[in-house]
């Protein structure tokens, strides 16, 4: 049978994952995401920049137990802070290629932002320290440093 920590822990690497192949699009194809930044926001590119490496440096912190939940809490931030462009997408209809810009899928678009923190939220909670995805081996963990 499956329990929930298993499950738990299934979607805390997929969410690794995600944030660490959406970092890294943030270097390599940036233009999408220049593109979104509110005018009104100084050196949209390097902000940009900023955001992919706060993305990747939290999924990697995601999987390091002694530091996943102050992860998860930058995570949490980090989605916040990034909503501004979402809504700037939404509100000017900045077509990107790739992502549907039709006005329901804008509507839909829009409150993903508060599952994705709710997501991220499950993760500021202790885990099993047995049961938790880690890039580190549980044999290391113990003589890591914890806060």
């Amino acid at each position: 049978m499956f329990k929930i920590e298993n499950l738990k822990e299934i979607f805390r690497v997929i969410l690794a994952v995600a944030l660490i192949v959406l970092g890294v699009l943030h270097f390599t194809v940036s233009e999408p995401f220049v593109r979104i930044m509110p005018p009104q926001l100084p050196y949209p590119l390097e902000l940009v920049y900023l955001s992919g490496f706060f993305e990747i440096l939290g999924a990697v912190g995601l999987l390091i137990p002694p530091v996943s939940r102050a992860a998860a809490w930058g995570i949490i931030a980090l989605f916040i802070a990034v909503f501004p462009a979402n809504i700037n997408m939404a509100v000017n209809h900045i077509h990107i290629d790739g992502i549907p810009d039709s006005p329901w899928f804008q509507v839909v678009r829009l409150p993903l932002q508060a599952v994705l923190i709710a997501w991220a939220w499950w993760y500021t909670k202790p885990s099993d320290p047995d049961k938790q995805a880690s890039i580190i081996p549980k044999n290391l963990i113990s003589k890591l440093p914890t806060s």
